[in-house]
């Protein structure tokens, strides 16, 4: 699997991924608000038709994104609006490469169980490099 692209936006996510659609082609596989996110996140009223998550399948990559709400920091600086997002295979893949990679550097989510299902967990490396790390358990059925 390779390593994807997680773009960060300032209120216009869903505005640039219709953009890139109209570009390169393809279909949105998930396009949610945080609206539709649980309750607990906080999220002003006023934002709550921004984009919490969006993937963008073009050929066989996908291209990823959100807004970053006003309550979850400074808003994003060109440059540093984006993440590696790394696919692993295990809980243990997940714990051992956030492990290597956050040494040094900020943890910004522990790996943990995420409500949309997976493993998950984000950090920025010691060279300044936003990092996610997400395992996608087997679907049961």
């Amino acid at each position: 699997m390779p390593i994807l692209c997680y773009l960060h936006f300032n209120g216009n996510c869903r505005e640039a991924f219709e953009f890139y659609r109209s570009v390169f082609g393809g279909e949105f596989a998930m396009m949610t608000t945080f609206g539709e996110g649980p309750p607990d996140m906080g999220v002003p009223e006023a934002e709550a038709n921004n984009v919490m998550h969006v993937s963008l399948n073009m050929g066989d990559s996908v291209l990823m994104g959100s807004d970053m709400p006003s309550n979850f920091g400074p808003p994003r600086v060109i440059g540093d609006n984006f993440a590696l997002t790394y696919p692993t295979s295990s809980r243990e893949e997940t714990d051992d490469l956030f492990g290597k990679i956050s040494e040094g550097g900020t943890v910004t989510m522990l790996p943990e169980d995420a409500f949309w299902g997976a493993y998950f967990g984000a950090c920025t490396d010691k060279f300044g490099i936003n990092w996610q790390f997400n395992y996608e358990p087997p679907q049961e059925g």
